[in-house]
């Protein structure tokens, strides 16, 4: 595995995120969009996945495919406000580190989030565990917190 691939699986990430907000904003099938993100990033149809989001405080984890598009766009859960909806201008990354052992890749990092039409930024860690599935990197374990 190449620190390309891992790089360009991040950058998907982080513009499937600014896609579900830019689908929001122009009123179109958000949902739709963000099934699509979850199934392709995530490993929930395929395998046990661990999903801790960044705000949240009542119902920490969301640990089904289920209650992570309802943290993405808002629904099952009451403090679910749609963190892809915000929408999000861009989303940097700032810094990556990286292990590689037998099938398994941890990615550890500090995003930087702009709104857009706001100038404040929101820098978050996270820390995902990937695997391989069908030729494609999936996200096992996500957990990412503010700084």
């Amino acid at each position: 595995m190449s620190s390309n691939q891992i790089g360009n699986f991040l950058n998907s990430w982080t513009d499937g995120v600014i896609e579900i907000g830019r689908v929001y904003v122009e009123g179109g099938d958000y949902e739709k969009c963000a099934e699509k993100f979850i199934s392709s990033h995530y490993a929930f149809d395929n395998e046990e996945t661990l999903f801790k989001p960044t705000f949240t405080k009542e119902v920490i984890f969301r640990n089904s495919k289920e209650l992570a598009l309802s943290y993405f766009t808002g629904g099952d859960v009451a403090e679910d406000n749609g963190f892809a909806l915000k929408p999000w201008g861009n989303i940097s990354l700032e810094e990556l580190h990286t292990i590689e052992e037998n099938n398994l890749i941890v990615a550890m990092g500090i995003l930087n989030l702009k709104p857009v039409d706001e100038e404040e930024m929101t820098m978050l860690a996270f820390t995902f565990l990937l695997v391989h599935i069908d030729d494609s990197l999936k996200i096992k374990v996500h957990h990412s917190s503010p700084i």
